[in-house]
């Protein structure tokens, strides 16, 4: 199996980012582009900590991302691989390009997560 930023399917399209995903093999695969700086550490309240719990591995195309764990904070550049083990939340820098491989068992309660809480928040504007 293989993919892209032109042939992975879109999950998200918006003026924050773009979001292409696939499960292969008991793993998810997200290629990521983040048009803005974007704190995600809203999306991960009634998770345990409110803290992703799903361990991630990737790869920085561009730009940088944060890692923000409750001892301290990783910050993954361009050019860094990347391990982000369970416990934590993140920003996507401006301009941040991405890969990330998840668990999908693990990955999909942080999405349902996410999805609850951005129907919240779009509710509430």
């Amino acid at each position: 199996m293989k993919g892209s930023f032109t042939t992975l399917p879109i999950v998200k399209d918006t003026q924050e980012g773009r979001v292409r995903k696939a499960d292969w093999g008991g793993l998810t695969v997200v290629l990521g582009e983040a048009h803005v700086e974007l704190d995600r550490t809203p999306m991960f309240k009634g998770l345990p900590d409110d803290r992703c719990q799903c361990p991630h591995w990737g790869y920085v195309i561009k730009g940088s991302i944060t890692y923000k764990f409750a001892s301290h904070d990783e910050i993954y550049n361009a050019g860094d691989v990347f391990y982000a083990p369970p416990g934590h939340t993140l920003i996507f820098g401006r301009g941040a390009v991405y890969v990330e491989f998840s668990p999908t068992d693990e990955l999909q309660k942080t999405l349902e997560a996410i999805a609850r809480n951005s129907t919240a928040l779009a509710n509430n504007r």
